[in-house]
């Protein structure tokens, strides 16, 4: 009885065509595919979290416009000081002190509209949002710069600085109203945490959803002609309809779905009682729309996005992440750029008090607790290697909708905050075991 062999495959046969089909489509999109993995993870959970609420509950809570909405909202603050971590990150440096931070600046603001500029101003002057957020920002600003002093001109690890300002603003938080919580905030502040006022209606969002995507067809239009300018390779033009295609699908996906969110029932009698609107028997839809902290959170993301990738301060912090010593060698002063950067992260931290209070209406010593480490987190997810050097911005952002999924879902399962911070650790080790693979293959 003779022996039988499988038949051996040879290499490029059709049973590669799957394969190397997807490799050229990657290819030809420049897809990054960590972004890719991090967007299926999060469907992932999306799909999981409503079918658990589908089988084990009444039904599926998580994948409706109501809790997408307010998704979208919880993700504004952590998203907004992750695209600075990743700065500090890409230096190989840290700042566990963001989320102190954040509160310490929550509580200065909190006093200065509640309890000093009504005094010079007037109550309900428009001046006392603006300067509000404006002695924020400087606030967070000078913290930062404080920071980066320390470790650039000092020489003190940013481990040690960051972890000391991460309790010493805790406690100055707690003194600077001697623990009171400080309620409500201004009205017109208010609306930058969102909520039924702090949106921008059905209409609004589709004029910011138009200009999201011209703004992306621009986006490639010019990149397109910049490759042609400099003879650099292109892309096919199937791929880059693809991208615009689905671009622009997302944009207006994203629309609809803000824009079929409703008020409430009450705020909606209210709002006609106070405008003299007949209320119909069916009732009266009015549109959320996208609400004011998420806009801000893609103002931010742009134009971090613009810093780190078009400007010679995001080049030269690449430069210093991926070799430091070389980076000074060259001429570039790394001490007053870490100083920058550092300075950067604190007016982000001031940035993201101030979405946080508004949001919650009122200034808390306890605002901010455990955020460094969801920002820190989103940064890594979101492929911020902690090896430094490498690092996205639109990575961070989707990676703090990733952690924020991940709250949410188990809040709505109903699991306690223990499991939640162990599911937390647990993903965040994940991580950067999952960045360490692929760095070890990208050599």
């Amino acid at each position: 009885m003779s022996d039988q062999t499988r038949p051996t495959i040879p290499h490029g046969s059709a049973a590669d065509l799957p394969a190397n089909a997807l490799k050229r489509f990657l290819k030809a999109t420049e897809i990054d595919t960590r972004l890719l993995g991090m967007a299926g993870a999060l469907l992932a959970i999306w799909v999981g979290f409503h079918l658990y609420g589908v089988i084990f509950r009444d039904g599926g809570a998580f994948l409706t416009p109501r809790n997408l909405w307010n998704l979208s909202v919880q993700t504004s603050s952590i998203g907004i000081m992750a695209t600075g971590m990743v700065l500090v990150i890409v230096t190989r440096n840290i700042d566990l002190s963001v989320g102190s931070v954040l509160g310490f600046v929550a509580m200065i603001m909190g006093v200065m509209q509640v309890n000093i500029l009504p005094d010079y101003l007037g109550l309900g002057s428009p001046l006392i949002w603006v300067i509000t957020v404006i002695i924020g920002m400087v606030m967070g600003a000078l913290v930062g710069t404080f920071n980066g002093w320390l470790i650039a001109y000092r020489g003190i690890p940013s481990f040690i600085v960051t972890l000391g300002g991460l309790m010493f603003f805790r406690g100055a938080a707690f003194l600077v109203a001697n623990g009171k919580t400080i309620s409500p905030v201004d009205a017109d502040f208010a609306l930058l945490g969102g909520g039924p006022y702090g949106a921008v209606g059905f209409w609004g969002s589709w004029v910011v959803g138009g200009l999201a995507c011209i703004g992306m067809l621009w986006m490639l239009q010019s990149g397109r002609a910049n490759r042609q300018k400099h003879q650099f390779a292109l892309r096919p033009l199937w791929a880059e309809v693809f991208m615009a295609v689905l671009g622009c699908g997302l944009i207006l996906g994203a629309t609809l779905l803000v824009n079929s969110y409703p008020w409430p029932t009450g705020i909606v009698k209210n709002y006609a009682l106070a405008n003299n609107i007949t209320v119909p028997p069916e009732g009266l839809f009015i549109s959320h729309g996208f609400a004011i902290p998420v806009l801000i959170l893609a103002c931010v993301g742009i134009a971090m996005t613009f810093l780190m990738t078009r400007t010679r301060f995001g080049r030269y912090v690449f430069a210093i992440g991926g070799n430091p010593e070389a980076a000074a060698l060259s001429g570039i002063n790394t001490k007053w750029m870490l100083l920058r950067v550092y300075a950067l992260m604190g007016m982000l931290a001031g940035l993201s008090a101030v979405v946080s209070s508004a949001r919650l209406n009122s200034a808390t010593n306890a605002l901010g607790v455990f955020d460094e480490l969801y920002v820190i987190a989103a940064a890594v997810i979101g492929g911020t290697s902690l090896a430094g050097g490498v690092g996205t911005i639109y990575g961070a952002i989707l990676g703090a909708l990733v952690m924020e999924s991940l709250r949410t879902g188990m809040v709505l399962i109903g699991f306690d905050t223990s499991i939640q911070s162990m599911v937390v650790g647990v993903v965040l080790v994940l991580a950067v075991y999952v960045d360490n693979i692929y760095r070890a293959k990208s050599k």
